[in-house]
C-alpha cells in the first residue's frame, strides 16, 4: 500500500526536474538566439555603413573628402558595434533573470566616479569626436600635433597614430592635442631661401631662378605636381655671408618636398653654368690698433708673410 505514494513522489520529482531542465533549455536557446541576432545585426550595420561610405566616396571627386568619408565610416562602424553589444548584453542578462535596472543605476554611479578619476580619458573621446566632426584630421594627412609630426595612419576617438619620416610610430592622445597643423589640405607651398654671394647681381640671379622654374614646370614628371609658376618674393635678408632671395612654388598636397629638392638640384647646375657663387661662411679677422694707430706685431708679420708668399 505504501508503494504507490513512493512511486507518485518519484514521478513528481522527475517531472519537476524535467520542468527545470526544460526551462533552462528554453533560456539557453533564447540567449543563443539573442547573441546570434546581435552578431547578425552588427554585421549587417557594419556592411551597410561600409557600402554607404563606398557609395558616397564614388560620388566625390575630392580625394580629401574621400579620406574623410573613410575615417568617419570606420568610426561609425565602431560605434555601431559598441551599441549593439551593449543592447545584446542587457537582453541576455534579462533572460538570465538578472534585473537590469539596478545594474544601470550602479553603472551610472560608477561611471560618475570613473569620470572624475579618468577625466583625461573622457577628454580624449570628446576631442576625438570633434576632430572628426570638424574635419581637422583624416587618414593619410601629414600633420603636426604639438611636438609630433608625421603621416596620419589611424584616427580613433582615443588617439591619433602618426608615422614620422624615420618610420617611428607616435600615438598622440586626443586630449593632448591643442593645435593641429595640417600640411596636406588643398595645396602646399615649397618655400626656398636661396643664398648667393654679395658680389652677384640679384636681378640676374632672379632671372636664372625664373628660367629654372619654367623648365621644372615643363618637365612631364614634375610639371603636374606644381600648380603655378615660380613666385619670387625678392631679397629676403642680408646674412653674414650671403644675400638671401626667397621664392616658392604652389604644389599639389604632399608634393612640396619633392618639388623643392628637384628645384634645388636644377638650380645648382644652373648656378654652376652661369658662374654664380653659392657662398660659404666668410670670416674677416681684425687685429685692432694701438693708440698710435699701429697694428700689433703679429698682424704685421702675418701681412708680410702673405705678401712675400
Amino acid at each position: 500500500m505504501n508503494e504507490h505514494p513512493m512511486i507518485e513522489s518519484l514521478f513528481g520529482h522527475l517531472q519537476a526536474l524535467w520542468g527545470h531542465a526544460g526551462s533552462a533549455t528554453v533560456v539557453m536557446l533564447r540567449v543563443t538566439l539573442i547573441v546570434l541576432a546581435g552578431w547578425l545585426l552588427a554585421s549587417v550595420l557594419q556592411r551597410a555603413i561600409r557600402a554607404f561610405r563606398v557609395r558616397i566616396a564614388a560620388r566625390l571627386d575630392d580625394r580629401e573628402a574621400v579620406k574623410r568619408a573613410e575615417t568617419l565610416g570606420r568610426v561609425f562602424r565602431y560605434l555601431a558595434a559598441v551599441v549593439v553589444s551593449l543592447i545584446t548584453g542587457m537582453l541576455v542578462l534579462g533572460e538570465l533573470g538578472v534585473s537590469v535596472a539596478p545594474i544601470l543605476g550602479a553603472a551610472g554611479v560608477v561611471g560618475l566616479a570613473v569620470g572624475f578619476g579618468a577625466q583625461s580619458l573622457v577628454k580624449d573621446y570628446f576631442t576625438g569626436f570633434f576632430l572628426l566632426l570638424e574635419n581637422q584630421i583624416r587618414q593619410g594627412d601629414v600633420v603636426k600635433l604639438g611636438d609630433h609630426a608625421g603621416l596620419v595612419e589611424e584616427v580613433t576617438l582615443r588617439y591619433v597614430q602618426l608615422r614620422d619620416y624615420d618610420g617611428h610610430v607616435h600615438f598622440v592622445p586626443n586630449g593632448q592635442i591643442t593645435t593641429v597643423v595640417n600640411l596636406s589640405r588643398g595645396f602646399a607651398h615649397a618655400v626656398l631661401d636661396i643664398g648667393v654671394a654679395y658680389r652677384e647681381d640679384p636681378d640676374a640671379v632672379m632671372a636664372v631662378m625664373r628660367e629654372v622654374g619654367r623648365e621644372l614646370r615643363a618637365d612631364p614628371a614634375f610639371g603636374p605636381l606644381t600648380l603655378e609658376d615660380l613666385e619670387i618674393a625678392g631679397v629676403e635678408r642680408w646674412d653674414d655671408s650671403a644675400v638671401v632671395i626667397r621664392c616658392r612654388f604652389k604644389c599639389q598636397p604632399l608634393q612640396q618636398w619633392g618639388v623643392r629638392r628637384e628645384y634645388l638640384r636644377r638650380l645648382k647646375h644652373a648656378f654652376d653654368a652661369q658662374g654664380i657663387e653659392i657662398p660659404y661662411p666668410h670670416l674677416t679677422v681684425y687685429a685692432g690698433q694701438d693708440k698710435s694707430g699701429r697694428a700689433p706685431e703679429w698682424a704685421l708679420r702675418l701681412v708680410q708673410a702673405q705678401a712675400g708668399g
